[in-house]
């Protein structure tokens, strides 16, 4: 049997602002080699995109993805006149000196009066933007009623504001509306926390820019599991040579959340239940029965795990405003990478030979290497 025939399918959708049409892109592909997804789970920019994906039925799914991204990005629809690095650097400041003069169309507007700071105000507008517009725009575009329904898993992470605590809201226990969504990208300053049940939730990135441990670690069903990982920014990158490009690069790797290394942590801790596991049959009755025994044994598992790692790997140009740079040239051009990452990675020999992950899990990154893509 190949692997595809049992697993769950997982997409796992990090924050990343503007750059989230990286995912929109990617997931078009997905879609269109027929891969199924049973479980969302995802952080800021990528909560709004897996509402989307899960709120519609799939015909619908690109479509209504466009509609966001083209909404979002229609403040500058004009384009760089050409891709020179310089001139590329150029547009990209002053599209985001648009978005942060103006907002982002259908996403956020900046609060009319300004909040003042040093003044108190009521938490809902405690933020330099409002994001009326968002809710606006998921009641729209997400049926929440399917989103609710459990056709897909959806699940996203939050921070609470006044513990400080990683908060998950997960269709699996409660149902999901507008609120949750918008919860988990409050990032602030710029955006309002959002009032739920009487607690207060800021971005999920604030904690954690991925919700991978979420996945493999605390909520795992006991099946083979296939997991694409969408993340928007590089933990890798070269050495900066210019202020710009410190900014930027710490912006990378204060988001990427560490990426790589979880992963590799992930895989020895499965390493280790899948050996507990086989362990159990072999263990005398005695020692099966110890209580402390009993607490490995519910932890040990030996389901496969296969993660395919599509990175948002910067070209030429984008600096330290590419998460929040709205531009239509942009937009359309993540787009374009990730539904690009996505078609490499489903027609390399490595995806397309692949069987049950040897060992128990197994990470596959099939597109261009690391340290040429910038």
């Amino acid at each position: 049997m190949s692997a595809g025939d049992v697993e769950l399918s997982t997409l796992v959708l990090q924050g990343g602002g503007a750059l989230g049409s990286y995912q929109a892109g990617a997931y078009e592909a997905l879609l269109a080699a027929g891969q199924k997804i049973d479980w969302v789970a995802a952080i800021s920019i990528g909560a709004v995109n897996g509402a989307i994906i899960c709120g519609n039925p799939p015909e619908r799914r690109v479509e209504r993805l466009g509609q966001f991204w083209r909404e979002a990005s229609s403040l500058v629809t004009a384009s760089p006149p050409n891709d020179e690095e310089l001139v590329l650097q150029l547009f990209d400041e002053s599209s985001a000196a648009m978005t942060a003069a103006f907002g982002a169309p259908g996403f956020f507007r900046p609060r009319i009066p300004p909040t003042i700071p040093g003044f108190r105000h009521a938490p809902a507008s405690l933020s330099v933007y409002d994001t009326t517009p968002l809710r606006e725009t998921l009641l729209s575009l997400v049926d929440f009623d399917l989103l609710n329904s459990g056709a897909i898993r959806y699940s996203v992470g939050s921070v609470n504001v006044r513990t400080g605590n990683f908060h998950y809201f997960d269709t699996a226990r409660e149902r999901i509306g507008p609120e949750h969504v918008m919860a988990s990208g409050a990032l602030p300053p710029g955006l309002p926390m959002i009032e739920i049940e009487g607690e207060h939730y800021w971005d999920g990135g604030l904690v954690s820019n991925t919700p991978l441990q979420y996945v493999l670690d605390y909520e795992r069903p006991r099946r083979d599991m296939l997991v694409f990982q969408l993340d928007l920014f590089s933990a890798r990158g070269k050495l900066p040579q210019t202020l710009l490009e410190i900014a930027c690069r710490e912006k990378e790797i204060r988001y990427s959340s560490r990426t790589r290394m979880n992963t590799d942590v992930m895989c020895r801790l499965h390493q280790l239940s899948a050996a507990i596991a086989r362990l159990g049959s072999k263990a005398p009755q005695e020692l099966r029965e110890d209580a402390d025994w009993r607490i490995l044994d519910e932890a040990a598992h030996e389901n496969a795990t296969t993660i395919v790692h599509l990175i948002h790997r910067p070209t030429a140009g984008e600096g330290p405003s590419e998460d929040f740079e709205f531009s239509r040239y942009t937009m359309m051009r993540n787009w374009k990478d990730g539904k690009r990452d996505v078609e490499t990675t489903l027609s390399h020999p490595e995806w397309l030979t692949r069987t049950r992950a040897p060992g128990g899990m197994a990470t596959l990154d099939l597109t261009r290497d690391e340290e040429t893509r910038r």
